[in-house]
């Protein structure tokens, strides 16, 4: 016998039991994104492999460790995308949709990084995304904001969501900021970790993400970035915490909040929850308006955010909110001579009569207790039962398997009957 083949790790199927839960998600994510007038934009899985080494950077762990790189027969090297808003930027680039343009844009798909594989956190994994470009105030960013808020509604995780905000200002503020930050961990090196050390020297900012409570404890006496801050990125701030007030949204400034790329500037948010443990971050986002001009384009202000499907479903699954509707609506069971035919042309007739409605006919043979017992596990509703006196008269048995109802109907108002239903 030939040794079975393992999927990779890391790389997961999403089995039947499992798509509904996922389905319900992502239909949510899109009716709620297109309610707002964005439109979807799709971009290879596949880009070339500078493209995320000048928008990620190449001193950050994305770049050095994770990404999935290899060389072409062309000898290119390329690279499986780590994350969406890189490809997005090239795509509007490329395609003369960014300059003196506003675009709204979303997109979802997978993602690849090689880490350590975890639970909700994995080397593919399923991203929705939305950049925002030529819009430069704080109004998108709080729309934005109220977007992800209003998606957390509709999924029922509002309660357990909260958001961080905080403003980095601009590349020039920052830069002051900086030279302060590392003088002062530079007083405490004893102390700091291997972590931090090198992030010291290559991108100090992030040394306030860090998780140790030790580098934290330190960090308390560390100087403030708002102290640092540019009048416009203080303005700017100012309008989006109003604009979020007026909106009735919570929120915290976390002033340890940041983003390590120059490009970066002003906004950052993030939803946090605390029902999953270490992964506890859900959505974040901020402005960045200096990527498509770092990328060749002309300077664009830009803003969106990220979601990873997995941790949204780890989350639902973890809340019990996985209750989904049904694969199938009504189940055709037949026996006799010539039923299943007419079965099939019935089904058929009401998919096209009764838009949306699910309808899985039997294969196969069996008695009518076989028959039904397959209609209660793939939870149809309905039972629709053809036997050859049935046919004979053009009237089908409708029988509700959740209510108990049973009666004799004809086939013409079948689709009536079961439209009122669904």
């Amino acid at each position: 016998m030939a040794k079975t083949i393992q999927a990779i790790r890391g790389m997961n199927d999403c089995l039947p039991t499992q798509t509904p839960l996922w389905q319900k998600v992502e239909g949510t994510v899109k009716d709620v994104i297109s309610g707002y007038g964005y439109s979807e934009v799709r971009m290879p899985i596949v880009e070339m492999t500078n493209l995320f080494c000048r928008a990620i950077g190449e001193v950050t762990d994305v770049v050095e460790k994770e990404m999935y790189t290899f060389e072409d027969r062309n000898g290119d090297s390329l690279t499986l995308r780590p994350e969406g808003t890189a490809s997005c930027v090239r795509a509007g680039i490329e395609n003369g949709l960014l300059y003196n343009q506003e675009q709204r844009l979303w997109y979802m798909g997978p993602m690849f990084r090689h880490e350590r594989p975890q639970k909700g956190r994995y080397r593919q994994f399923h991203q929705f995304g939305v950049e925002v470009f030529g819009l430069n105030g704080p109004d998108v960013d709080a729309e934005l904001i109220m977007m992800t808020a209003r998606l957390w509604r509709e999924l029922g995780i509002h309660e357990h969501v909260r958001l961080e905000l905080n403003s980095i200002g601009s590349l020039e503020a920052r830069a002051g900021y900086r030279e302060a930050l590392v003088a002062f961990l530079m007083q405490h090196e004893a102390i700091l970790d291997e972590d931090s050390k090198r992030r010291m020297h290559t991108n100090p900012l992030r040394v306030l993400d860090s998780k140790n409570p030790d580098i934290q404890a330190v960090l308390v006496d560390a100087p403030k970035l708002s102290e640092y801050l540019d009048d416009e990125s203080k303005q700017h701030f100012a309008g989006l915490c109003e604009l979020l007030d007026a909106a009735g949204i919570q929120y915290s400034v976390n002033e340890k909040l940041v983003r390590g790329l120059d490009y970066y500037n002003r906004t950052v948010f993030e939803w946090i929850t605390e029902s999953l443990g270490s992964q506890g971050t859900v959505c974040g986002g901020g402005r960045y308006d200096g990527l498509v001009e770092q990328l060749g384009g002309k300077a664009t202000p830009a803003v969106g955010f990220a979601m990873g499907v997995e941790r949204l479903v780890l989350l639902m699954e973890t809340l019990e909110l996985n209750e989904t509707r049904p694969v199938v609506d009504v189940y055709m069971v037949t026996a006799g001579e010539g039923t299943l035919a007419a079965g099939m042309q019935l089904a058929e007739t009401l998919r096209e009569r009764v838009p949306g409605l699910r309808v899985m006919t039997h294969f196969g043979g069996g008695n009518f207790k076989k028959q039904f017992k397959r209609a209660d596990k793939v939870g149809a509703s309905v039972a629709l039962v053809l036997g050859e006196d049935e046919v004979a008269n053009k009237v089908v048995t409708y029988k509700d398997l959740k209510g108990g109802e049973q009666l004799t109907i004809s086939q013409d108002d079948v689709a009536e009957k079961l439209a009122q239903r669904v």
